[in-house]
C-alpha cells in the first residue's frame, strides 16, 4: 500500500500541521534524555568514612577508615601515627558522608558503598537493560494498538515511574521504578520516531530524524542545570520527572497516523485526519479512496504480496555482507559506548562537574547539524570514518593532559563528544543505505540491539576509572580507531539508489570504485527516496 500523498501534499507550501506535531513529539524527547542520564548525579558516591559506635565508652579511641574502623588498644597514645595494637571492626553503624557537594544521593540514601558498592554500579546498567526491553516491546504494541495510544501510555508511565523512583522507600523499589521508567522511555523514543516519520514529508525526513537527537541533548542540559540547583537526590528526580507533564496533558489531542489507520482498514478515520491536515496547511485535501483504487488496479491486482521473512542469518548472506554486518555492528557499539562514556565520565574530568556535563550536552547539537550538511557534501563513509578517528584522537589527548590542566581536558572531551555524536547521528541512515529492502529493518534493528548492549557496558567502563582514571578513554579510543579503520572498507552510498536485492547491495563496492568521480547529486533524503513503509523496528534510535 502506498503512503497517501496527502500526508505530504505535493502542492502544499506549508507544513504547519506536521511542524506542530514534530515539535510536540520532539519536546518529549527532552524527558527521555533527562532520564537516560539522570544517574550521572543521582548515583554519585561522595567521600565517606565509617561512622563511630553510638555508645562510645570513656577513653576509647577509634580510627575511621572508608570501609572499616579500628579501635586502639593503647588509649593513652593520642598520636596520629599509631603503631600499637588495634582491632578492626565493620561499619555496622553506617557511614559519615561529605555533604559539601550533595546533601544526599541514592548511594548515601541506602549506603551503597564498600561491600554494597556493586549495588550502586547496577543503577545505570539495569536502566539500560530496561531500554533494551522497551525498544522491543513497544514496537510490537504500536503495530497492534496504534501509535497514539502507545505515545500516551509511555508518556504517562514516564511521569508515574519517575515520581515513584523519587519516593522509593528502599533500594529495590527504587531500582524497579527506574527499570520500568527505562522501558517506557525507550518505548516512547521508538514509537515517537515512527509517529513523526509517518507524518513528515520525504524532503524533510532526514533532517527531522537526525535533529530528534538534538532534543535528547537538551535533556542532558536540564540534568546538568537541575543537578547544580538541587542537591537532594529525590527532589532532583521529582523535578526532572515533571518535564513530561506538558506532553501528557496534550498528547491525547494528537491524531493517529493515516498510515496506521489505513493498515487497519479504518479508511474513514484516515480520511478525517488527512482533511484536518489539509485544513491546517491551507491546501486542498485528497480522497484516499482514489489512491487505494489505484493500488488495487496496479500490477499487483487484488492479490496480496506475500512477505518473505528473514532471520538474522541473512545479514551474513556471503563473506562480503558478513564483513559489512560485523563492521556496522562495531560502529553501533562504539557510537553508543562513546556517547555514554563521555557523558557519564563528565564528573571525573575535574573542575565543575555540572558545567562539564552541560558543555558535553551543548556540543551534541552542532554535531547533528554538521552531519546533515557534511554527509551530502563529502559522503557518508568519509564523515563517519573521520568522526571516529577524531574521537579516538581526542581520547588519546585527554589521557596525556595533566589533571591539573582540567580545562584542556574538558575541551578535548567536548571535541570527542562532538565527533562521536556525529558518528552516532549518521550510523542509522548509513546502515539503512547499506542493505537491501528485504533485510533493511532487520539490519537497523540488530544494530540498535548491539547499541543497547554497549549502553549497558558503558557504566561499568566508567566505574573502572576508580582503578585507573583513563580506562574509559582507553576503551573508547581503541574501539573508535578500530571502527574508523574498518569503516574505510565500507562502500560509499552517497548518490546511490537504495538497494532492493542482494545483488544490488553487493555491487556497491564495485560501483564505488568505478563511479567515485561521477557521483550524482543527492538531497537530504537520498537514503529514503522510495516511499517505503516504516515500522517501529526501523527506528533504530541509538539513545
Amino acid at each position: 500500500m502506498r503512503t497517501p500523498h496527502a500526508v505530504s501534499h505535493p502542492h502544499s507550501n506549508s507544513m504547519r500541521f506536521q511542524r506542530v506535531l514534530y515539535f510536540i513529539c520532539a519536546f518529549q524527547n527532552i524527558s527521555c534524555g533527562i532520564h537516560y542520564l539522570a544517574s550521572v548525579f543521582m548515583g554519585v558516591t561522595p567521600r565517606h568514612v565509617c561512622r563511630p559506635p553510638g555508645n562510645l565508652q570513656n577513653g576509647e579511641i577509634w580510627e575511621l577508615l572508608r570501609c572499616s574502623r579500628n579501635k586502639r588498644e593503647n588509649t593513652s597514645s593520642l598520636d596520629y601515627e599509631y603503631t600499637g595494637s588495634k582491632k578492626e571492626f565493620p561499619c555496622v553503624d553506617g557511614y559519615i558522608y561529605d555533604q559539601n557537594t550533595w546533601k544526599s544521593t541514592a548511594v548515601t540514601q541506602w549506603n551503597l558503598v564498600c561491600d554494597r558498592k556493586w549495588l550502586a554500579m547496577l543503577i545505570q546498567p539495569l536502566f539500560m537493560f530496561g531500554v533494551l526491553l522497551g525498544s522491543v516491546t513497544f514496537g510490537y504494541f504500536s503495530d497492534r494498538l496504534g501509535r497514539r495510544v502507545v505515545l500516551w501510555a509511555t508518556s504517562s508511565g514516564m511521569f508515574l515511574f519517575g515520581i515513584a523512583a523519587a519516593f522509593a522507600v528502599d533500594y529495590y523499589t527504587f531500582m524497579a521504578a527506574r527499570f520500568f521508567l527505562a522501558v517506557v522511555a525507550s518505548g516512547y523514543l521508538v514509537v515517537g520516531f515512527v509517529y513523526v516519520m509517518e507524518f513528515i514529508g520525504m524532503k524533510s525526513r532526514t533532517w527531522a530524524s537526525v535533529h530528534l537527537h538534538s532534543f535528547f541533548a537538551v535533556g542532558t542540559l536540564l540534568v546538568a542545570l537541575t543537578g547544580y540547583l538541587v542537591r537532594t537526590w529525590w527532589r532532583y528526580q521529582m523535578i526532572l520527572s515533571t518535564v513530561t507533564v506538558p506532553f501528557v496533558l496534550c498528547c491525547w489531542l494528537l491524531p493517529e497516523t493515516p498510515f496506521w489507520l489505513l493498515s487497519e482498514g479504518r479508511y474513514e478515520e484516515a480520511q478525517k485526519v488527512v482533511d484536518i491536515m489539509a485544513k491546517w496547511n491551507r491546501t486542498s485535501s485528497c480522497k484516499l479512496s482514489e489512491f487505494l483504487s489505484l493500488d488495487l488496479q496496479g500490477p499487483v491486482g487484488n492479490s496480496p504480496t506475500e512477505v518473505q521473512k528473514h532471520s538474522l542469518s541473512h545479514l551474513f548472506y556471503n563473506w562480503n555482507i558478513a564483513t559489512r554486518t560485523l563492521t556496522v555492528w562495531l560502529i553501533w557499539f562504539t557510537g553508543s559506548l562513546g556517547f555514554y562514556s563521555f557523558s557519564l565520565n563528565s564528573v571525573n574530568l575535574g573542575g565543575n562537574e555540572y558545567l562539564n556535563l552541560f558543555l558535553l550536552g551543548v556540543v551534541e547539537i552542532p554535531a547533528y547539524t554538521f552531519v546533515c550538511i557534511a554527509m551530502d557534501k563529502v559522503g557518508r563513509r568519509t564523515v563517519l570514518a573521520s568522526s571516529l578517528f577524531c574521537s579516538a584522537l581526542t581520547c588519546g589527548v585527554v589521557m596525556v593532559i595533566p589533571h591539573k590542566h582540567y580545562i584542556l581536558g574538558v575541551v578535548a572531551a567536548m571535541v570527542g563528544k562532538f565527533a562521536i555524536g556525529a558518528a552516532f547521528g549518521l550510523i542509522y541512515l548509513y546502515t539503512a543505505e547499506l542493505y537491501p529492502t528485504i533485510v533493511r529493518s532487520l539490519a537497523v534493528g540488530s544494530g540498535s540491539m548491539v547499541c543497547r548492549l554497549a549502553s549497558i557496558l558503558a557504566p561499568f567502563s566508567v566505574d573502572l576509572s576508580s582503578v585507573w582514571i583513563f580506562i574509559p578513554q582507553l576503551f573508547v579510543g581503541t574501539m573508535a580507531f578500530l571502527s574508523g579503520v574498518l569503516t574505510l572498507k565500507l562502500p560509499e552510498t552517497l548518490g546511490k539508489q537504495l538497494a532492493t536485492t542482494w545483488e544490488e547491495a553487493a555491487k556497491l563496492e564495485s560501483e564505488n570504485e568505478s563511479n567515485s568521480s561521477k557521483r550524482l547529486p543527492t538531497t537530504n533524503n537520498s537514503g529514503l527516496e522510495k516511499p517505503e513503509a516504516m515500522t517501529p523496528r526501523d527506528s533504530g534510535l541509538g539513545e
